[in-house]
């Protein structure tokens, strides 16, 4: 039987570039995200590669996701990879500026998203045993603080303390759990931050080399092909041209 790779947020960025980097290494997928449109064109796209069945799927909603996961056909029903990876950022001014409505969903989406999908498939995965890895897909931000990053950075916060604390409770089942924190990354993701402002998306990639989706991808797939023994805790992942800055100082004129 193949492995089942379960990725949520499948529709762009990140979670496209897992679905096709995990079928090109061979695994089932089950594919996860709110624009159906987008689905099946993805699902068309690798009909020929493997096995793929489609949930459109809003991750905030619980009871969505349980019916999701106990109507999973037979062939896709033993997951052997969570890719949690839904998710998003908004309110790039400072907190100050924000819209509260952002922060809630961003809480909504990388928090309470990010635990219904874990709690519906942790019986999944504890069955599964040997070699069944949670991917939690957390952010530089979620570690490093920098201006503009407020809610969102403490929602990827929060995944990282998430992912140890499963660590804990997952001993002796077998279930790794790893925190993959990408840094800036070229992808839609700023496109969404600036509420679609094209220019500003771009301005954040040129003169510099990023991240792509299909880096992380490959990151993800080497999480979870590591032998059975082997947990990645926490990889953090930077482009070599992004490094740290110097502390802010607020200084009189």
């Amino acid at each position: 039987m193949k492995r089942v790779a379960f990725i949520t947020g499948a529709t762009s960025g990140f979670g496209r570039a897992a679905a096709l980097r995990f079928a090109e290494a061979g695994w089932s997928l089950v594919l996860c995200g709110r624009r159906e449109e987008r689905l099946k064109q993805l699902e068309e796209e690798l009909a020929a590669t493997t096995a793929v069945h489609c949930v459109v799927l809003d991750v905030r909603d619980a009871d969505a996701v349980n019916q999701a996961v106990s109507a999973l056909p037979g062939a896709f029903k033993r997951v052997h990879a969570l890719i949690n990876n839904a998710g998003l950022a908004l309110a790039a001014k400072p907190a100050q500026q924000a819209v509260l409505q952002d922060w809630h969903t961003m809480i909504d989406t990388n928090v309470t998203g990010l635990v219904n999908v874990t709690h519906a498939l942790l019986p999944t995965l504890i069955e599964t045993g040997q070699g069944a890895t949670i991917v939690n897909i957390g952010s530089i931000a979620g570690h490093w603080p920098y201006p503009g990053s407020h809610v969102y950075g403490a929602s990827k916060a929060f995944v990282k303390q998430f992912s140890y604390k499963l660590r804990c409770d997952l001993l002796g089942t077998g279930v790794r759990v790893t925190d993959l924190a990408p840094g800036i990354a070229e992808t839609e993701f700023t496109l969404v931050r600036t509420g679609g402002d094209q220019a500003a998306s771009d301005a954040l990639y040129s003169t510099t080399t990023p991240l792509s989706a299909t880096d992380i991808a490959e990151q993800m797939l080497y999480i979870a092909t590591l032998p059975a023994h082997i947990n990645i805790n926490r990889l953090e992942v930077m482009p070599t041209r992004q490094a740290w800055s110097a502390f802010a100082i607020d200084r009189d004129p």
